[in-house]
């Protein structure tokens, strides 16, 4: 990254906001479909697991090798994919996504194996990258102020409400209208997710769209290994990429095995799918509103209680079986898991030294690191509730997690005041 002045920085790192009026918003719902087809793919298969393990003859274990395949993949393609849409633009590379996320809902209706299968699931691991990297660089461009954390609250309900519709209409509603035949509900959602691509082309046809191409591509003659490691020597961006190592372990641990945590407290399947969805719909509640009030002035104190509220709902998830202290932890667990990326990945792009300029190349090193943390989450949880016969070693450790996270955030104000 070359070196500026401090006043030529300033201007790099400063909004742009190119996307003037009314096309941001635009703008903006097009990032939002793009979610959606993300969350509706992503969240597709969970409620065909019994007709794809019947139709396929696997296993648990395999379809959960299967399932792991797209994280994997993220982890490898996440900063590759920043690189991609910091010289591309993010109308090329968006675009390329929801051809890339359609792609892999076909295959897996084409699958005829475990391997075919687990290669089309990894497939969504360099589709998703790009909506994820692509959404806040696009935000940072074209939003400023209270909007710009506004706008980025608005966009990941996209996915929150993709993956309801998944679990709430394939097996009610799409499943009876294509005969129960599971692979016809994956063709549709490719289907589903190509149109999505094509409203993007459409939508990025408007004369503003060039100029925001033209703002968003970074340097082509600079070096993208000199860019990492230029953004690696900033401390401010090392504490956030360990912090959101520690975020994603918290959410991913915690949303895969909630509806077990509650079941074994007690519950029955069904009332442990019930109240496995509160922390959702609070989720898309606090998401609109959370961000938004995040301004730099007040933002470090928003990430502490976010933090503080993720770590006390681990405690008060240990009494499953007591709905008052229960309702309140997936509350907080709801506001707490909606936002703190959203929060991190603002204090990201704002950063001195980063901003809209190679704010792709900084998404990319946010996810590949934070996906660590998202795989080890459920893996370790899983793994302490086998050696213990419980959940309550998995859940002091998420609370363990909160504190670390907690102290980094002490360390981050040193040098990001």
């Amino acid at each position: 990254m070359p070196r500026v002045p401090p006043t030529q920085q300033a201007c790099l790192d400063a909004p742009v906001n190119p996307a003037a009026g009314h096309y941001r918003w635009l703008l903006l719902f097009g990032v939002w479909i793009l979610y959606f087809a993300f969350g509706l793919t992503l969240v597709a298969m969970a409620p065909l697991i019994g007709a794809i393990r019947a139709d396929l003859n696997l296993s648990d274990g395999a379809m959960g090798l299967v399932l792991g395949a797209w994280p994997l993949v993220y982890i490898a393609s996440a900063m590759p994919c920043g690189a991609f849409l910091d010289r591309a633009g993010p109308r090329r590379a968006l675009f390329a996504a929801a051809v890339i996320i359609a792609l892999s809902a076909a295959a897996r209706g084409l699958a005829n194996d475990q391997l075919s299968l687990f290669l089309a699931v990894a497939l969504f691991g360099i589709g998703g990258p790009l909506i994820s990297i692509g959404a806040p660089k696009l935000v940072s461009l074209s939003f400023e102020g209270a909007d710009r954390g506004m706008a980025m609250g608005i966009y990941i309900t996209g996915p929150a409400l993709g993956g309801i519709c998944a679990l709430a209409l394939t097996n009610s509603v799409v499943m009876p209208l294509l005969d129960q035949n599971w692979r016809h509900v994956m063709f549709l959602y490719a289907g589903i997710s190509l149109f999505i691509g094509l409203v993007w082309l459409a939508i990025n046809r408007h004369p503003q769209a060039k100029t925001l191409e033209r703002l968003a591509i970074a340097d082509r003659g600079q070096g993208q290994l000199k860019v990492f490691a230029s953004l690696l020597r900033l401390p401010s961006v090392r504490a956030i990429l360990v912090m959101a190592v520690g975020a994603f372990f918290f959410n991913h641990g915690l949303n895969n095995w909630l509806p077990e945590i509650l079941r074994r407290g007690g519950m029955t399947a069904v009332q442990a799918g019930y109240w496995a969805a509160v922390p959702t719909i609070v989720g898309i509640l606090g998401s609109l509103l959370i961000p938004r009030l995040a301004i730099p002035a007040r933002r470090q104190k928003i990430l502490f209680v976010l933090i503080a509220a993720a770590g006390l709902s681990t405690l008060l998830l240990q009494s499953a079986g007591n709905a008052l202290p229960l309702t309140i932890g997936l509350i907080l667990q709801g506001l707490s898991r909606s936002s703190l990326m959203t929060v991190l990945m603002l204090l990201l792009v704002e950063t001195p030294g980063v901003g809209s300029r190679y704010a792709g190349a900084a998404g990319g090193l946010f996810f590949s690191a934070a996906e660590v943390g998202g795989v080890l989450g459920p893996l370790t949880l899983g793994a302490l509730s086998d050696l213990t016969g419980g959940f309550s070693a998995g859940l002091y450790l998420l609370t363990g997690i909160c504190c670390l996270l907690l102290l980094l955030l002490v360390r981050l104000r040193r040098h990001h005041p």
